[in-house]
């Protein structure tokens, strides 16, 4: 007897997701269907299939109640996370390696949503935060008001805060999606909210004044306009609303990315007290007993080089990495060469580290930027005369091999450059995922060094503000 048909309305109700995700679903051979001109026809084995193989669906995912009485809300296997930014999803790829299970992603960028589409097709994925409310995003994450949200997590955009760009705060766009995301946390409740940023985040002000306007002839600064205003009014609204707040900046080599990436990340807990720092899984020289960082060269062992894809550098600069050896920059060249192959920027002072760099084999790289070719940020490959590939990034960024990043070449640079590392993702998660099941005890890791910089965590930085402010009670 011939199993029952299903049309893709008809499969949506019995997995519980949307018909757009059941579509995906079959385009992406995600799960078995047959097409008919334009319309997917999916039979009862392939949905059991589906069910049994997939962690995906709510159905799947909600433990039966019973009748205990004692619960009005539906309870899911894996803790749940609301993702928001979601990019390329590096971040959640870690949080789902840690144990969590991402129901919702929310990304405005086209060639990111494809990306998410192509492998995720499965999870709800919404636009510009900025036109939904709580109430909306919980309806299509397929969540009652009443459901529990274990964590909501996002890196909202950081150029409005990075220390390269003009630092305009909360005033640039950028900057309010950044607030609109903070007060979203805030109706969403989750028990844990993480918010990862840039290292500026600790020092920008609530409000900028351009430089030109400062000084002897100019009245002094105000408070939103010194330092750490910024993140304190946001950490005043997450306190005011029954949060308590840790953070510190993490070098993700320290959580086995094979790159030197500085983020901060500020964690958020409603249950009553600070979650601890993340815990590192090595260490730069084997310290604490830990394993040594990664390396570029590990990073990429046993990458197939079949249909890699890579920008070129112009011949012009070629001619100078045919000079260097690996781990080599332009500083590595003779003096003469050096001012040839630079011009007028050798001259300048500071924001030259990127020009004419070779990675070294034996050490993790850089930090990924979004274009590996532009002058000031070349990331070229240890031995060829290339920057590095798509594939390699990938690696770098800890991107599982079949990940496909859809879009242009500079596109998925552009994805995979913004990414925030797998590993330093599945450390989140597992802290957090520890904190909900306190499984086994934290190594302390006392003085532990977490980045290059000193002084970049809640304690000390709250010294900081009080000192640039004055008397100012924070508390946390």
């Amino acid at each position: 007897m011939d199993s029952t048909k299903y049309s893709v309305e008809e499969a949506s109700k019995e997995l519980d997701l949307t018909p757009q995700q059941v579509r995906n679903l079959c385009r992406n051979q995600k799960i078995y269907a047959e097409r008919f001109g334009k319309v997917w026809i999916l039979n009862e084995a392939a949905l059991e299939d589906y069910k049994s193989k997939s962690n995906s669906g709510y159905v799947n995912d909600r433990e039966s109640l019973a009748s205990n009485s004692d619960f009005d809300t539906l309870q899911f296997k894996n803790p749940i996370a609301l993702s928001f930014f979601s990019g390329a999803m590096g971040l959640d790829i870690g949080l789902e390696r840690a144990g969590f299970k991402t129901l919702l992603a929310c990304e405005v960028d086209k060639s990111c949503r494809k990306t998410i589409t192509k492998n995720k097709p499965e999870i709800a994925l919404i636009g510009d935060i900025r036109n939904y409310t709580s109430q909306d995003i919980r309806s299509k994450a397929g969540l009652s008001s009443t459901d529990e949200i274990d964590l909501v997590i996002g890196g909202p955009p950081c150029q409005a805060f990075s220390t390269a760009g003009k630092r305009k705060g909360f005033e640039d766009e950028r900057g309010n999606v950044f607030l609109t995301f903070v007060n979203l946390i805030v109706e969403l409740n989750p028990r844990f909210a993480v918010i990862e940023n840039v290292r500026g985040i600790l020092s920008a002000p609530l409000k900028h004044r351009p430089h030109e306007e400062r000084g002897a002839s100019f009245p002094p600064l105000s408070l939103e306009e010194r330092k750490g205003g910024a993140l304190l009014h946001v950490l005043n609204i997450l306190k005011k609303n029954g949060y308590v707040v840790s953070f510190n900046l993490y070098n993700t080599a320290n959580f086995g990315t094979p790159q030197k990436r500085e983020r901060v990340i500020i964690i958020a807990s409603r249950e009553g007290k600070k979650i601890p720092y993340l815990q590192p899984t090595h260490s730069e020289n084997g310290e604490y007993g830990l394993p040594k960082w990664k390396t570029f060269r590990e990073a990429i062992q046993g990458l197939d080089k079949l249909g890699d894809r890579h920008l070129n550098f112009p011949e012009k600069r070629i001619k100078y990495y045919k000079m260097l050896k690996p781990g080599q920059n332009w500083r590595d060249l003779p003096d003469d060469i050096q001012k040839e192959a630079l011009g007028k920027t050798y001259y300048s002072e500071g924001g030259r580290t990127g020009f004419l760099r070779r990675l070294d084999w034996d050490k993790p790289s850089p930090t990924l930027v979004t274009h590996p070719a532009m002058p000031a940020t070349d990331l070229a490959h240890p031995e060829e005369d290339r920057p590095l590939s798509i594939n390699e990034y990938k690696r770098i960024q800890q991107f599982p091999d079949d990940w496909e990043i859809e879009g242009t070449l500079l596109e998925q640079y552009k994805q995979i450059g913004n990414a925030v590392p797998v590993g330093l993702g599945k450390a989140i998660g597992d802290l957090l995922i520890n904190q909900m099941s306190q499984d086994k005890k934290l190594e302390p890791y006392t003085n532990f060094r977490y980045s290059r910089y000193n002084y970049t965590n809640e304690k000390h930085w709250e010294e900081m503000v009080v000192k640039e402010m004055g008397q100012l009670e924070i508390g946390l």
